[in-house]
């Protein structure tokens, strides 16, 4: 039981780091409909700077995160106003060639700026201890992370579903040019809604920088699994995100604690079937 238990909650801090990088993936290929591989670049972009503020400039955690997320999207915004715009609508073919190849520049620029070497974020105090749940401890970090991934969650919902935001969102994503002819400024949507997914990439890249290393190769090596994650989900949904990254992250921490020779093989085997069983997703959007 202790053991289960211990699987139980690594899990569910693997899985809530997930969702807070994921969640902002998932609204642009949901929502946008644009299939933004890059997106995991701008995870790796708010790891280097919080890295970078915190390790090298002495700044608190906590302005190291909010200069990430800040500064993350201001470097996001040009590039989604020269390139993201021109793919607006185009095949998914277009898409993935245009943020494939950002990827690799962001990877190229960040790696002439801060050298290619793993980042480390310095925790505060507050962080740093370890939290007993009776059967095992765990450390604040983490506990740090499962509850940002419920905060967004559910903030990230309300935005969506329940604000004039998200009616205008819905709307340019359904039909763009009547929107338009309703008085909603679509591009300025787009850029808001892209902002708020870079943003949280950012937040994600560095409050899941224990579990999910910063690093070189980051943007590629955990490129396919956000996509992952956003097509067990749904595109588009919030509560399928959530239960994808839960499911996905249970999975694949069990396999690492009973199987740790099989690696990642578990958690691609669940993508296999799941897919198989839900060609849209847990909970996807109809397109």
């Amino acid at each position: 039981m202790q053991t289960v238990l211990s699987i139980a909650v690594d899990a569910l801090a693997y899985g809530m780091v997930l969702f807070v990088i994921s969640i902002g993936l998932s609204v642009t290929m949901g929502l946008m409909r644009v299939t933004n591989l890059a997106h995991g670049g701008f995870a790796m972009i708010g790891g280097y700077i919080a890295s970078y503020a915190a390790r090298d400039l002495g700044l608190g955690y906590g302005v190291a995160v909010i200069l990430a997320v800040v500064g993350t999207i201001v470097i996001a915004i040009p590039i989604e106003r020269l390139l993201y715009r021109r793919i607006y609508g185009a095949p998914e073919l277009t898409q993935v060639l245009m943020t494939i190849g950002i990827t690799f520049c962001i990877i190229g620029i960040a790696n002439y700026v801060f050298g290619p070497t793993l980042k480390t974020i310095p925790l505060p105090p507050e962080l740093q201890g370890s939290v007993n749940l009776g059967f095992r401890s765990i450390g604040t970090q983490r506990v740090f992370a499962i509850i940002s991934g419920l905060i967004v969650a559910a903030v990230l919902w309300y935005a969506i579903e329940k604000t004039g935001f998200g009616v205008k969102l819905r709307a340019s994503v359904d039909n763009a040019a009547m929107a338009a002819a309703l008085g909603v400024r679509t591009e300025i949507v787009y850029a808001v809604s892209f902002a708020i997914a870079v943003g949280l990439a950012a937040f994600g890249g560095v409050v899941g920088a224990e579990l999910l290393p910063v690093e070189p190769y980051y943007a590629l090596r955990y490129m396919v699994t956000f996509l992952v994650v956003v097509s067990v989900g749904g595109t588009g949904s919030i509560p399928g995100a959530l239960a994808a990254c839960l499911i996905l992250g249970a999975i694949d921490t069990t396999g690492r604690y009973i199987m740790p020779e099989y690696g990642e093989f578990f958690f691609y085997l669940a993508v296999i079937v799941v897919i198989c069983l839900f060609p849209g997703g847990l909970a996807g959007r109809a397109k």
